[in-house]
């Protein structure tokens, strides 16, 4: 198994947790992809298209929106929780806690995201939704978006 592309589903903790490695970027580089608006742009929606809409308050109690404008998911909001740059970024969006945990591995970068849910019934609808492979396509697009800059 390729240590550096994973994604685990914990049914005891209601919990998918995404493990990615970004060769030659640093934990500020890829910590801004995530938070500049202009790049959350391009690589947050799954199929690869460019957000219509992209709205970021980055500040503990602010608000995110991201919006692809073509109907076929609703726009994904939440609000902000914690804010460590470069290593940490914590927030709550569709009734979930997500976490974004980054460390340096020499010259590359190590993230893990897991998206805990609130219960276990939450975790089989978010399952039954596919909530783990669009986050597995979207953060195969961000690790894409860093490589290219």
């Amino acid at each position: 198994m390729n240590q550096s592309l994973t994604t685990q589903i914990d049914h005891e903790t209601s919990t998918i947790t995404f493990n990615r490695h970004f060769a030659g970027a640093t934990p500020a580089e890829v910590f801004d992809a995530w938070t500049d608006p202009e790049q959350v742009r391009m690589w947050w929606d799954p199929n690869g298209q460019p957000l219509t809409e992209c709205a970021i308050e980055l500040r503990p109690g602010g608000r995110f929106l991201f919006s692809n404008g073509s109907g076929h998911a609703p726009p994904f909001a939440g609000t902000y929780v914690e804010i460590a740059r470069p290593g940490l970024l914590v927030f709550d969006a569709m009734n979930a806690r997500g976490t974004v945990r980054l460390s340096a591995e020499g010259a590359d970068t190590r993230m893990i995201v897991d998206i805990r849910c609130s219960s276990s019934e939450h975790l089989a609808q978010f399952l039954k939704l596919g909530v783990h492979d669009g986050t597995d396509k979207t953060l195969d697009n961000l690790v894409a978006h860093v490589g290219r800059r």
